[in-house]
């Protein structure tokens, strides 16, 4: 139990999950399953077995409920926690130099810079306890179609400083610094960034806005309060979001922030460059009607694309050709 409060062991809060579900279950298989027999309130032995029973279902709901309490804590916890990680040299395919800069967010970040032909330049931010190699194979692509491409980890990721994952908060301070990176490094070359999930979100709440020329938005959750709402319902099936008020009052005291500061939704309407949203038609953890609403929220000019079939997965992976020839359509329009 000590190594489960640590919040370092993802096993420890699958167990609890699994044990709500099988205490809940089994109480209320207990009610149901119970045969109907006409009541006689004068018979002491019934009522024994009447309370008893009534005993047994209250303690387990009252197990069930505090399972699921110490879950979400032990899941505030794990979410947040720093995922850092090795990364090494540049892949010997790659042609480039390796980069550290300093961000706002007040971690040294690491990353690598890929020079291209004077085509513009595309920034990568991954995902949510991703690095910069799970960007590798967009990296490839655009680099050989002639752009320059910067691709970095964000603080509390890979080998990037950093107490705590944010969910966007101080990674979008490390988007500014990575696009005013790129500006000094790059003078008069046009930028758009590629924001997977955390990316994406990053690069919609950085403030002030983005001085980049075109955006690509992948899996980006509309609010943080829908984004929790979301994994709780992954993890704890329908009873799940009913224990959100407790995993969003966590943010506050462990990260130092409101969960309203954190609106994809709401600062997408106020950025005019162009954007191209990706999302999966079977993601969960961020619905295909969540990324439609960030969509129909968005100012023009923009697009959107619906990955038949992709959960909230890498759509390069998922479906190369066609990522590949739609991305570089879109950046051949906005940035050549």
């Amino acid at each position: 139990m000590v190594l489960l409060a640590t919040g370092e062991n993802w096993f420890g809060a699958i167990k609890l999950q699994r044990s709500l579900h099988y205490i809940f279950c089994l109480s209320y298989k207990s009610f149901i399953n119970s045969p109907p027999t006409p009541v006689n309130w004068n018979n002491p032995a019934l009522m024994k077995n009447v309370k008893s029973k009534r005993k047994v279902i209250l303690q387990s709901l009252g197990a069930a409920i505090c399972l699921g309490i110490v879950t979400v804590l032990i899941l505030g916890k794990s979410l947040c926690a720093p995922c850092p990680q090795i990364i090494g040299a540049l892949p010997p395919d790659l042609v480039g130099e390796a980069i550290a800069f300093q961000s706002a967010s007040g971690s040294n970040l690491k990353g690598w810079l890929l020079p291209g032909k004077k085509r513009g330049a595309v920034i990568l931010m991954h995902g949510i306890r991703g690095n910069r190699t799970t960007m590798l194979g967009r990296a490839r692509f655009l680099n050989e179609a002639g752009y320059s491409v910067f691709l970095f980890d964000f603080q509390a990721h890979g080998e990037s400083e950093g107490p705590h994952i944010t969910f966007g908060y101080q990674e979008s301070k490390d988007a500014r610094a990575a696009v005013d990176f790129v500006k000094a490094k790059l003078p008069g070359e046009k930028i758009a960034v590629l924001g997977s999930s955390l990316g994406g979100a990053a690069a919609l709440l950085a403030h002030p806005r983005l001085k980049v020329d075109a955006m690509i938005l992948e899996m980006v959750y509309p609010t943080l309060e829908q984004a929790i709402e979301d994994r709780l319902f992954i993890r704890l099936s329908k009873i799940g979001p009913f224990f959100a008020p407790l995993l969003v009052w966590q943010i506050k005291p462990r990260l130092g922030f409101v969960p309203e500061d954190l609106c994809p939704i709401r600062e997408v309407s106020q950025i005019t460059v162009p954007k191209f949203f990706i999302a999966g038609t079977k993601d969960r953890h961020t619905t295909l009607a969540e990324s439609q609403r960030l969509f129909d929220a968005a100012a023009q000019p923009k697009e959107f694309w619906a990955v038949q079939g992709a959960g909230h997965v890498n759509f390069h992976d998922f479906a190369k050709g066609e990522y590949e020839r739609r991305v570089l359509k879109f950046l051949k329009e906005n940035l050549n």
